[in-house]
C-alpha cells in the first residue's frame, strides 16, 4: 500500500486540492479529502504537486535512440534510408541500450506506457534485448513486433529486403513472444506494419486475421507523406486508405501513426471502421512531412492519441514537449488560439488512443479503480513553470522533465526525485555514448535515382 498525501489531483475533468491518493495492489483504492483517514503504508508527501495519470506515448522505436541526429534536414524516403543502415547493423547490446534509455527518458517526462512500433527484423535476440530493456526499466509497454512481405530496398513500394523474413515466421516469432507475454502484465504484443506498401493484399489480409485470432494491436504508418498515396496509385489503383479497405484492414485494433494527408473521405473511412490516429508532431515537423488534421479527425470521431515517434527524427522521448508542441501546431494551422486547450490535449496525451492499443482506457483521469500509473509534477522544481496561476494551463505551456518529480508504474516508484529507481542514469549515459554506431557507416547507396525523391 502507498499514499499520496495532500497533494492536488487531476480527476473527473478538475483540479481537487488536499486529496490523499491511496494505491494498493497497482490501482488507486480511494481519493479522499487529506487526513480524512490515516495515511498507510509507504507515505510520499505530496504537498505542492499536481497529480496526474501518467502519459501514454502511442508511437515510438526503440532502438532509435542511438541514432539521435542521423541525417538532419534529410526528407523521409531519404532519411529513412539512413535508419536502414543503422538497423541492419543493429546488435542486441545496442537494442538493449537503446530501448533502455528510451524508457528511462520516457518515463522521466512522465510517460507511464508506450507503444513500440519495431520495425521488422530477423534477430531473435534483438528483440528478446528489447523486451529484457522494458522489463528492467519498469514501464508498461506494447511492443508491437514488425512485418512485412513486399521487399523493396528502396521503401517506395515495399520494404528494406535485409530486415524481412517470411511472413508466417514473423506471425509465429510474435505467437511465441506473446505467450511469454500475456495480457494483463506491464508488456503485451502487438504487430507493426511499416506502412501499406510494405504488405500486399494478401498480407495485410494475414495479418489482420492473425492479429485478431491473438487480440493483438496492429500499428500502421499511414500517410506520413504523399508518399502512401501516390505509390498505391501507381501499383494498386487505389489511394491508400481505399487499398487498407479493400484488403479488410481497418478495423479498431488498427492504430494509424501519422495520417498528415488524411483527407475527408479517408476520416470519414477511419471513423467508420474505429480506426485510431496517433498524431506524432515533432516527428511530423522535424521531417517537414505536414500537419495531421486532428481537429477534423476529432470531429469526425477518430480517436486520437499522441506519440512522440523515434528519438532520430523528434529527437526525444519527451511527451510534455510533444504536449506542448502538438497543441501549438495546430493553433498556427488553423490560426486560432482557442484549439486544444490543456483538457483536450491531456485526454489525447493520457488516454486518446488506449483502447485500440489494448491498454487501459482512462478518460476520468485519477479515480478509484484506476491504475496506478501516475505522475507527480512539482512545478517549483523548474523556474520554468512558476508561477503557477493555472495549474493545467502551466502543464501545458511550459510543463518540461525537470518538473516530473514521481512516477508511478502499477503503483511501483519507477522515478523519485526526477531519478530513475532502478537503473543507474550516469552509467546508462556511458553505456550509450559508447553504443553508438559509428556516423560512416550509416551513408546507405543513394545512387539509385528511385531512392532521391
Amino acid at each position: 500500500m502507498l499514499t499520496i498525501r495532500d497533494t492536488t489531483v487531476w480527476s473527473d475533468g478538475r483540479w481537487r486540492a488536499g486529496a490523499d491518493v491511496v494505491v494498493e495492489a497497482g490501482r488507486v483504492s480511494a481519493l479522499v479529502p487529506h487526513g480524512a483517514a490515516p495515511a498507510t503504508g509507504r507515505v510520499i508527501d505530496g504537498t505542492g504537486g499536481h497529480l496526474v495519470p501518467g502519459l501514454v506515448n502511442t508511437h515510438t522505436h526503440l532502438h532509435q535512440s542511438i541514432m539521435r541526429g542521423i541525417a538532419e534536414g534529410e526528407p523521409l524516403l531519404r532519411w529513412l534510408r539512413y535508419v536502414a543502415e543503422g538497423t541492419v547493423a543493429l546488435t542486441p547490446e545496442q537494442a538493449h541500450t537503446a530501448a533502455t534509455a528510451a524508457a528511462v527518458e520516457a518515463l522521466r517526462s512522465g510517460t507511464t506506457a508506450l507503444v513500440e512500433h519495431m520495425w521488422p527484423h530477423p534477430s531473435r535476440e534483438v528483440h528478446d534485448a528489447v523486451l529484457r530493456a522494458l522489463e528492467e526499466a519498469g514501464v508498461r509497454a506494447v511492443v508491437c513486433r514488425g512485418v512485412a512481405d513486399r521487399p523493396d530496398p528502396t521503401r517506395r513500394w515495399g520494404f528494406e529486403p535485409r530486415l524481412m523474413e517470411p511472413l508466417e515466421d514473423a506471425l509465429a516469432h510474435a505467437a511465441a513472444l506473446a505467450s511469454r507475454h500475456p495480457p494483463g502484465g506491464r508488456i503485451t504484443i502487438g504487430l507493426a506494419v511499416p506502412n501499406p506498401r510494405s504488405l500486399t493484399p494478401y498480407g495485410l489480409r494475414r495479418v489482420r486475421e492473425f492479429a485478431e485470432e491473438h487480440a493483438m494491436p496492429v500499428s500502421i504508418h499511414l500517410l506520413e507523406t504523399g508518399t502512401d498515396e501516390r505509390m498505391c496509385r501507381e501499383h494498386a489503383g487505389a489511394g491508400a486508405v481505399e487499398y487498407l479497405a479493400r484488403a479488410g484492414f481497418l478495423w479498431p485494433g488498427l492504430i494509424a501513426v501519422h495520417c498528415c494527408e488524411l483527407d475527408e473521405a479517408g476520416r470519414r473511412a477511419l471513423a467508420e471502421h474505429g480506426v485510431a490516429v496517433s498524431y506524432n508532431p515533432l516527428s511530423n515537423m522535424r521531417l517537414g512531412s505536414g500537419i495531421a488534421p486532428v481537429p477534423e479527425m476529432l470531429a469526425a470521431g477518430i480517436r486520437v492519441g499522441l506519440g512522440v515517434d523515434g528519438a532520430a527524427s523528434n529527437d526525444t522521448q519527451d511527451m510534455l514537449e510533444a504536449m506542448r508542441m502538438g497543441a501549438y501546431l495546430q493553433r498556427a494551422a488553423h490560426r486560432r488560439a482557442d484549439l486544444l486547450g490543456f483538457a483536450e490535449m491531456f485526454a489525447i496525451a493520457s488516454t486518446g488512443a488506449n483502447a485500440a492499443a489494448g491498454l487501459e482506457d482512462r478518460p476520468r483521469g485519477v479515480v478509484p479503480g484506476a491504475q496506478a500509473d501516475l505522475a507527480l509534477l512539482r512545478f517549483d522544481r523548474d523556474l520554468a513553470c512558476v508561477p503557477v496561476l493555472d495549474p493545467g494551463a502551466t502543464l501545458l505551456t511550459s510543463g518540461r522533465a525537470g518538473a516530473v518529480d514521481t512516477v508511478l508504474v502499477a503503483g511501483e516508484v519507477l522515478v523519485a526525485g526526477g531519478r530513475h529507481t532502478r537503473i543507474d542514469e550516469k552509467d546508462l549515459i556511458a553505456r550509450v555514448a559508447a553504443a553508438a554506431p559509428d556516423p560512416a557507416r550509416l551513408v546507405p547507396d543513394l545512387a539509385c535515382p528511385r531512392a532521391r525523391a
